[in-house]
């Protein structure tokens, strides 16, 4: 068995939410409340209760008694007449009903006179009550212990009362009238009367304690909403941190492949030029250098020709010249609309190479960022070029789609396809194509088999922005 520890207490505490932590700890601390306060008020009640009806019945039995007893200061003992006449006394009227016991001490610790016979003329040592009645003090309590089995089959309550006795002149207490009363009408009263003071003092804390639980339960049922609320965009500002950071290594990656495709581009510009304009311009130049040109005595047909191939060089190399400048130039896209984009591109395609080229739009009319605009320029042109080169142009289709948020392009093509998984490094179209999509957020694609390539490119207008 593990060990105990404390912190598992600990923790399971603080697992607890606020509006339970308070109903426990809330309510113990209003029970045990509740007790201390309910046993100090019925105690008080009890006491003021008890030395009040104490208090009358001492009074009434002194004004019955006192005119009886003789001087209790120059008398030692009670002669027969005084005692026959208490015996009278205490035996019948209201006294009689009233009293289940009466004795009369002197300071002494005698009993000068008793109900109870037998205990007459003894001699007892002082208890406490007594001293405190000998000092001038009235104690009353209820006696809840009985002497022997008979009081207590009897089922009576008793008010058991220490009264001290005074000299009417000097006011010194010269004995002690010690008497029961019969009190289980006020032992009845008083069960009542501390039911009805528990019952106040449960209701007002059972009241109290539930008000401030609506209070507490109110406040922690917002602090839940609201830490639910808090968690929800913290969970919401990770994922746009991922998010963030993901973008950031796209970049960052988009960037780098960007420097080597511009390096790669910049060589393929330059294999173009001096394996195309180059060599031809080189030709020219063998060809004005040439014996037949340098030699005055060439007749002038031989010339002509000679020039005539000079020429038709510089015409070759100046006609590259310009095929790899426009290849390079972009139209004015920024305020044409998309339609207008898709047969620029698709006429100078036509223009340049003679094939023809099916164009089919569909959806309505999107305003585009002029990012945009260039990226489906340049994705339709690359690609019609791509489909040229390697499929000879056969079949070759651009078709448009928008449906409200979202403009798709595909070029498509019937040529034989390749391996979309292989794409080598000198195929700069493909993965310039893919960079460029993919730096606006959009998807791209590439789909090919033996009856076909289909490229592919879908935008968000309205994560994309608009002009």
């Amino acid at each position: 068995m593990a060990p105990y520890r404390p912190t598992r207490l600990l923790d399971r505490w603080n697992a607890l939410s606020l509006a339970t932590q308070f109903l426990l700890a809330g309510g113990l601390f209003s029970l045990s409340a509740m007790i201390v306060v309910g046993m100090s008020v019925t105690s008080q009640i009890e006491a003021a209760v008890t030395r009040n009806s104490a208090a009358s019945t001492a009074l009434y039995v002194d004004s019955v008694i006192a005119p009886l007893l003789p001087d209790m200061r120059r008398s030692e003992m009670l002669d027969e007449s005084v005692a026959h006449a208490l015996d009278e006394t205490l035996g019948q009227g209201a006294l009689g009903k009233r009293l289940e016991s009466f004795k009369l001490w002197r300071r002494d610790g005698t009993i000068l006179y008793s109900t109870t016979k037998s205990l007459v003329g003894k001699r007892f040592p002082l208890s406490d009550n007594l001293r405190a009645a000998f000092a001038g003090d009235m104690v009353a309590e209820m006696d809840r212990h009985y002497d022997n089995q008979a009081e207590r089959d009897s089922g009576l309550h008793l008010l058991e009362i220490y009264n001290p006795m005074l000299q009417p002149w000097s006011g010194e207490v010269v004995a002690v009238l010690e008497f029961e009363e019969i009190a289980t009408d006020f032992e009845k009263d008083l069960r009542q009367a501390l039911v009805r003071t528990w019952f106040d003092v449960a209701a007002v804390t059972a009241g109290f304690f539930l008000g401030l639980s609506v209070i507490v339960f109110r406040g922690s049922r917002t602090i839940r909403s609201q830490s639910r609320s808090l968690k929800q965009r913290i969970a919401e500002l990770s994922v746009l941190v991922a998010q963030n950071r993901m973008l950031r290594l796209r970049v960052q990656r988009a960037s780098q492949r960007a420097t080597a495709l511009n390096e790669r581009y910049l060589r393929r510009i330059g294999a173009d030029l001096h394996d195309g304009p180059a060599q031809l311009v080189a030709l020219a130049a063998l060809g004005i250098d040439s014996p037949v040109l340098a030699d005055p005595a060439t007749p002038a047909a031989a010339r002509a020709r000679e020039l005539q191939v000079v020429k038709a060089n510089l015409d070759d190399a100046m006609r590259e010249i310009r095929n790899v400048s426009k290849g390079l130039m972009l139209p004015h896209v920024e305020n044409a609309e998309l339609t207008e984009i898709l047969e620029l591109a698709v006429r100078a395609h036509e223009e340049r190479t003679g094939v023809k080229v099916m164009l089919s739009m569909t959806g309505n009319h999107t305003p585009l960022s002029p990012a945009a605009k260039i990226c489906i320029f340049r994705f339709i042109q690359e690609a019609l070029n791509n489909g040229f080169h390697h499929a000879g142009g056969a079949g070759q289709s651009v078709a448009k789609h928008f449906d409200g948020e979202r403009v798709s392009i595909e070029v498509s093509d019937t040529g034989p396809g390749f391996d979309p998984k292989i794409i080598h490094p000198e195929r700069l179209g493909l993965i310039g194509l893919r960079e460029r999509v993919e730096s606006l957020g959009g998807q791209f694609d590439v789909t090919s088999s033996q009856d076909g390539t289909v490229v592919k490119m879908v935008l968000n207008t309205v994560e994309i922005g608009q002009p």
